[in-house]
């Protein structure tokens, strides 16, 4: 069994602030992994070379401003992709847990996939505008921002086309859950030690993990999406997906035939050195930031500190402490008043 477990010390909006603010950092530093993952998914010309030289083909072509491209939309994307995957993601927790508040890591997981799916229906047409500006040239551009990108592409191939691929994300959701269910029933037997026991670092390393092998398993589907993303009969190229194909299936199809199976895993390098300082940048600031939301709290005594306040109970919520705040202070201020009125 495990415990779905959040600080309750924090309010909603600092939660949902401090997720989207880590989010958007540790997404910009590793903007230039993510560029090489999505052009190597694609199959433009950047990547025919390898991994190594595909940074120094981007940087020859299109200068160190190539690899942010389509990063603003993908940090967009962020604050409502969390907002709904949270929201969405409590309530089926909510109707899931026994009577203890407890839910097994199955269920968890199995919830975590469905606000998953949500969320990504909510936010799919800027993946696409993300897919879209990171495969054009920028020194040529066929779309110049985040909103442009949105509208040109609802003008010249209609709503479905900021949609295209979508169902793949459905699809993909289940290796991805059954990928981290696989590690994470199997980590006490690494660690040879229960998972109540686990260190900071060694819940980083397990993250690491289940992301390593849930990604993997599921990066053909994401692959595949990416081609039809990136594919329109209006731009150079018909967008520089390295096959052609009339839809989902035939996309594999093509793959497979004219890339062989293991293309299908193309980029995967990239993707995969960036999980460590994805998450390890994420959870730092994540950190960071909740230390600074705690000190204005009130419940430790600076943001660059992990001692405690003081007489202040850690269990209760930021507007109840703020309370007992209140209740403590009118109390003195009436103590105060009362022996000042006693010495007249």
């Amino acid at each position: 069994m495990a415990s779905v477990k959040k600080d309750n010390r924090l309010t909603s909006s600092q939660s949902f602030l401090c997720v989207g603010f880590s989010g958007v950092f540790s997404k910009t530093v590793t903007s230039p992994l993510e560029v090489v993952k999505i052009k190597s998914q694609v199959g433009t010309f950047h990547c025919k070379k390898g991994f190594w030289q595909s940074f120094l083909i981007i940087y020859q072509n299109e200068g160190l401003r190539g690899f942010w491209k389509g990063n603003l939309a993908s940090c967009l994307r962020l604050f409502p992709y969390t907002a709904v995957h949270l929201t969405t993601y409590k309530n089926i927790v909510l109707l899931q847990m026994d009577e203890l508040g407890f839910i097994s890591q199955w269920r968890a997981l199995f919830a975590g996939g469905l606000a998953g799916v949500a969320a990504a229906l909510a936010t799919y047409p800027l993946e696409v505008a993300e897919t879209r500006l990171i495969v054009q040239n920028c020194r040529q551009p066929t779309y110049i921002s985040v909103a442009h990108t949105l509208s040109k592409i609802y003008r010249n191939e209609g709503l479905l086309a900021l949609y295209r691929g979508f169902s793949l994300t459905v699809v993909g959701a289940f290796p991805f859950s059954v990928g981290c269910y696989a590690v994470y029933t199997n980590l006490d037997k690494l660690w040879q030690e229960p998972a109540f026991r686990f260190t900071p670092l060694q819940n980083f390393i397990n993250g690491c993990l289940a992301a390593g092998v849930a990604q993997t398993l599921s990066y053909p589907f994401e692959t595949v999406k990416r081609k039809m993303q990136a594919q329109s009969a209006r731009l150079p190229h018909v967008g520089g997906a390295d096959v052609h194909f009339t839809g989902m299936m035939d996309c594999f199809v093509q793959v497979v035939r004219n890339k062989g199976i293991l293309s299908l895993w193309n980029g995967l390098t990239a993707n995969t050195i960036k999980i460590v300082p994805y998450f390890g940048l994420l959870f730092t600031c994540f950190e960071m930031c909740k230390q600074v939301c705690l000190y204005r709290n009130g419940y430790i005594i600076s943001p660059l500190s992990y001692k405690l306040m003081p007489g202040v109970d850690q269990s209760l919520g930021p507007s109840e402490l703020e309370e007992v705040k209140r209740y403590l202070k009118n109390r003195n201020f009436g103590s105060e008043g009362s022996s000042f009125g006693n010495r007249w």
